[in-house]
């Protein structure tokens, strides 16, 4: 599939058979995860994937709501977690010729853990559409994240910053809400050019 058409037909998709994922597929998905850029090369990220059936139930009671207003993403094959590690970053900076010896977050204009594990969550996302499947990332609220890390044995240092679900899209695939494409904002709405308010 071109790349430009990976771009066109990623949605997030909330609907799924119950269709399983050959392991080759599985694999090549949590891969690419690992392509991610990811500042100096520090990697501060783990995932923790789903595939036994077993597995996905422990899983659902963690996101209720989720699973309440749409049941048939239980039916997705592959969950995701992807966990960031912001001490994998604090070291990595704390290296000889990085200059952050103290290891203080204060040097950070933004927490790096969170963007690049969620530029590895894109990338997954991405794969899923090139391998013609469906996919979607939702958050767990701040109340479960704990109880989830104690049932799958997650350290703390390791914080989820959401979910995926990958598989097959249901065949009854409910049509996309027409509001949203009346709510994306067009481009000359959010690229400035040269200085801000600059559109043309």
């Amino acid at each position: 599939m071109e790349f430009s058409e990976v771009i066109r037909r990623r949605r997030m998709v909330r609907h799924y058979s119950d269709k399983p994922l050959a392991p080759e597929v599985v694999e090549r998905i949590l891969a690419s995860a690992l392509r991610a850029p990811s500042a100096g090369f520090s990697q501060g990220w783990a995932f923790l994937a789903l595939t036994d059936p077993a597995d996905r139930a422990r899983f659902w009671p963690f996101v209720p709501v989720r699973a309440e207003k749409t049941p048939t993403m239980q039916d997705a094959p592959l969950v995701v977690v992807p966990l960031a590690h912001k001490e994998a970053y604090l070291d990595r900076y704390a290296e000889p010729g990085k200059g952050w010896e103290d290891r203080s977050e204060d040097h950070w204009p933004a927490p790096y853990w969170y963007i690049d594990t969620g530029m590895a969550a894109l990338l997954m996302l991405l794969t899923a559409v090139d391998e013609g499947l469906g996919a979607c990332f939702f958050g767990i609220m701040p109340d479960h994240i704990q109880p989830f890390r104690e049932e799958f044995g997650v350290p703390d240092e390791y914080a989820p910053i959401g979910a995926l679900t990958i598989g097959y899209r249901a065949t009854d695939l409910p049509s996309q809400s027409p509001h949203v494409e009346e709510r994306r904002r067009d481009a000359d709405e959010v690229i400035h050019r040269g200085n801000w308010g600059r559109h043309g």
